[in-house]
């Protein structure tokens, strides 16, 4: 998978990408991560990105025709013409099954906004999806960039090493993850409970079934009636 991502501030990208999963997933050729600089794409001495919002209100809009021009040479940079999502807290909020979708394209541009955002022209004609990572509002739509690229880069095939373990974590099947343990079996007298130490597989998984079902009824009970709602045949919910 390739993501391009535009935004103000490519710095803020250095270290928190370059870790762990991701950068085992980089160095392996299984994602590509390329970062571009919005202000490039200006055309005065200044490199101005925004201006007033027409219609008065507070704070700067960034411009349409910067946003468009820069988008027009990142897509210009391979073949694939890619899926453009816009962070922004009023787009659709994230959840497993967005993320399972996004993880199956080759190719993702994401826009960083930054002020009181952006050109509403840019999101109506260039944008393919919005996307929020949560109902609060954030200085700039790096952090949310990162939050994405990390989910979908976990399901990216052989990014894990293990392919199971995409499949048991949080809201996979809809439903929170079991409690998890390892050694010492027991520390302080809290003990390990003694099904997962008792080497049968068929009462271990039917365990981890139950805990998760316990788990999410606590915890997420809407996840609970989202799944109900889709297992007897009408929509799912929104998370």
């Amino acid at each position: 998978m390739r993501v391009d991502v535009l935004t103000l501030f490519p710095e803020a990208f250095v270290g928190p990408l370059d870790v762990s999963i991701l950068r085992r997933a980089r160095d392996a050729g299984l994602l590509e991560l390329r970062l571009h600089d919005i202000r490039a794409h200006a055309t005065d001495r200044h490199r101005t990105v925004d201006d007033y919002p027409f219609g008065g209100g507070q704070g700067m809009v960034m411009r349409v025709d910067v946003l468009d021009a820069a988008l027009d040479a990142v897509r210009a940079l391979a073949a694939e013409a890619g899926m453009v999502v816009y962070l922004s807290p009023q787009g659709e909020r994230l959840n497993d099954t967005i993320v399972r979708e996004l993880a199956e394209m080759p190719r993702l541009i994401l826009v960083c906004g930054r002020y009181e955002g952006v050109d509403e022209r840019f999101v109506a004609h260039c944008v393919d999806r919005q996307i929020s990572i949560g109902d609060y509002v954030l200085s700039g739509g790096e952090l949310p960039a990162m939050v994405l690229i990390d989910a979908v880069a976990r399901h990216i095939p052989g990014a894990l090493g293990d392919e199971q373990s995409a499949a048991d974590e949080s809201f996979a099947g809809g439903l929170l993850e079991h409690p998890q343990y390892t050694r010492p079996a027991e520390y302080r007298g809290w003990k390990v409970p003694e099904v997962l130490l008792s080497g049968h597989h068929g009462n271990v998984d039917r365990w981890k079934r139950e805990q998760r079902l316990a788990r999410t009824a606590e915890r997420r009970p809407d996840l609970l009636r989202a799944l109900e709602g889709d297992e007897g045949g009408g929509e799912q919910n929104g998370l």
